[in-house]
């Protein structure tokens, strides 16, 4: 008696096509809640690096400025810093003038006049004046204060007393943070500085 040759050839049955959909699907879940969730952790960190470098760039600046409050090589006569509420007002003359008459590296022979001021309308920046209009100097910045000291570390409100100044600087993050609680979602660092202008009650 012949009989046909049994069909080898297997296959996959629907049940078992269904379950091996489903587990790839788990899979690419996983995978791409793996992948957004390492995008989110970078971007945040991203920021935090962008608003730790704006603070600390800014507060350097603002230093070295401090620090030459008062300096005035040619005997001109100025209040190296103004006492003001609402700005922070500097004023030296950098640049000494040479023999021609002309000052080493300036374009005139005035003082240096710099004013920093908060503006607390959206970006919340600082900016900054040299005489030539207000602009931008350090962009989501959250608080910016001063505090003006006489010489025993007091504050002071007269012009002729100041000796030292304490700025604090809060930057925040550009963006909000829905997984972040705290201050509306924004992120933020605080930097303070006390600083002795070398050239004032001399």
């Amino acid at each position: 008696m012949y009989y046909l040759p049994k069909n080898r050839e297997g296959g996959f049955t629907l049940v078992e096509l269904l379950i091996a959909m489903t587990i790839g699907l788990i899979i690419l879940a996983a995978l791409s809640s793996t992948f957004l969730m390492q995008r989110k952790i970078y971007d945040v960190q991203e920021q935090i690096v962008e608003m730790v470098q704006t603070a600390r760039a800014a507060m350097d600046m603002m230093t070295r400025e401090i620090r030459m409050a008062g300096y005035d090589p040619t005997g001109a006569g100025f209040d190296g810093i103004t006492y003001d509420a609402d700005q922070l007002e500097i004023k030296a003359d950098m640049y000494q003038t040479n023999n021609t008459g002309n000052p080493d590296g300036d374009t005139d022979d005035s003082n240096e006049h710099i004013k920093y001021t908060m503006d607390s309308d959206y970006p919340f920046e600082i900016r900054r004046d040299t005489g030539g209009g207000r602009q931008e100097f350090a962009l989501n910045i959250q608080t910016f204060t001063f505090d003006y000291l006489n010489s025993a570390g007091s504050a002071t409100t007269t012009t002729a007393d100041i000796r030292q100044i304490r700025i604090t600087i809060t930057a925040r993050t550009s963006k909000a943070d829905a997984d972040y609680s705290a201050n509306n979602g924004y992120r933020t660092h605080t930097l303070t500085s006390l600083i002795t202008p070398r050239n004032l009650g001399l």
